[in-house]
């Protein structure tokens, strides 16, 4: 958990960061997004490279090299420069990638399918978490000093988080890499694990299920802000939160009893109806209410898309599968946003929530349409011991 926290609060820490030296929200654009762009890109080749020599010396090289580059960014450049940039820039390629590794270390260890698909419903709950938590932390450690302070005490945090996964037994032993000239082990290619059509088919599934998230990301406070008061934008946000770790922790091992290519489609699809119900809404209070209810199986949704990608991705290329699909629901939520920006003057927030509900539906009958395709690319995953 400590590992990830990067993950969740470092591009809003850059844009503070450049601010406080003086410099422009331009500025502040570039090196946020220089850090964004050079992990996406890198993070699937940090995830190869995890998958062919193991997670330990991949997440001991970022837990090092990650936190060093934040801390000549703060320390050693300053605004309108070059190495502002470019230190974010390696920072992003060499972020840890403790949520793919450990994703990939829950498909490759001994459990019964019903405890992995648990561990799966725990890992959705841990991302709700950190996705509420790691800005209010972030808010924490500015009370305490300034925001170099604390991005460099949350980029060491993350270090050392990395370091102590790569300590653990499981990320020493639980990876057994094929090797590279073996016959039944050819080359990974360009598209690694996206050669496989049920992978690339759930990360298509996955990039549109996280549109409606991205367009009620601004539908939300452009609500709120309509009738009521700003201030109630995080208590409303927490609301939504709530409800899809509530609905995770009552729904979760009922759920588990169905085959989980079978159970998707319907999670994907109560996903859907759960986005319809902020249309409902006319006060602060009811959307609340309405995103409270309708969160319901998000997490559930997260937990059976992690369950699915450890049983379609081949073993070997596990740690870049959970990449990929991250990648696919980063991708989606930012084109959200993004169409939600576009969307908000000529529609209005209700608008831009019958957009969400629209796409969300759109999502359930890809889901419904692959549901023969994730079936038979399912494979069994092996029990063996881990060394």
């Amino acid at each position: 958990m400590v590992a990830r926290l990067p993950v969740y609060l470092m591009s809003l820490a850059m844009v503070l960061l450049v601010r406080e030296q003086g410099g422009s929200y331009a500025q502040s654009g570039t090196v946020a997004a220089a850090y964004t762009v050079c992990m996406a890109v890198g993070s699937p080749l940090i995830a190869r490279r995890a998958d062919r020599a193991g997670p330990r010396a991949v997440l001991i090289g970022t837990g090092l090299v990650h936190p060093s580059a934040l801390a000549v960014l703060v320390w050693a450049t300053e605004p309108g420069g070059w190495a502002q940039p470019a230190m974010a820039g390696l920072a992003g390629l060499a972020l840890p990638p403790a949520n793919s590794v450990m994703r990939s270390l829950w498909a490759r260890l001994p459990l019964a399918d019903d405890e992995r698909q648990l561990a799966y419903l725990w890992e959705a709950l841990l991302t709700e978490v950190l996705v509420i938590g790691a800005p209010l932390l972030l808010a924490g450690l500015m009370l305490a000093g300034t925001a170099g302070l604390a991005l460099t005490a949350a980029a060491v945090t993350g270090g050392a988080g990395a370091l102590g996964l790569a300590f653990t037994r499981a990320a020493a032993g639980g990876v057994r890499p094929a090797p590279a000239d073996a016959d039944d082990a050819p080359a990974p290619g360009v598209l690694g694990p996206l050669r496989n059509p049920a992978l690339l088919a759930l990360t298509a599934i996955m990039a549109t299920c996280a549109v409606p998230i991205g367009l009620m990301t601004l539908a939300i406070p452009a609500f709120v802000d309509a009738h009521g008061a700003r201030a109630g934008t995080g208590l409303v946000y927490a609301c939504w939160g709530v409800g899809s770790a509530l609905g995770a922790l009552c729904l979760g091992r009922a759920q588990s009893e169905v085959a989980v290519h079978r159970r998707f489609p319907r999670q994907v699809l109560g996903y859907a109806l759960g986005t319809a119900l902020p249309l409902l809404a006319t006060s602060e209070g009811t959307l609340a209410v309405a995103l409270a209810l309708g969160s319901a199986p998000i997490a559930l949704v997260s937990a059976s898309e992690m369950t699915l990608v450890g049983a379609v991705a081949e073993e070997r290329l596990l740690t870049e599968a959970f990449t990929w699909a991250s990648l696919a629901t980063v991708t989606g939520d930012a084109l959200g946003q993004q169409m939600g920006g576009l969307l908000m003057a000529p529609l209005g927030p209700h608008g831009v929530f019958g957009a969400a509900f629209a796409v969300a539906l759109a999502g359930a009958a890809l889901a419904f349409a692959c549901r023969g395709l994730l079936a038979r690319g399912t494979r069994p995953v092996p029990a063996e011991a881990v060394a």
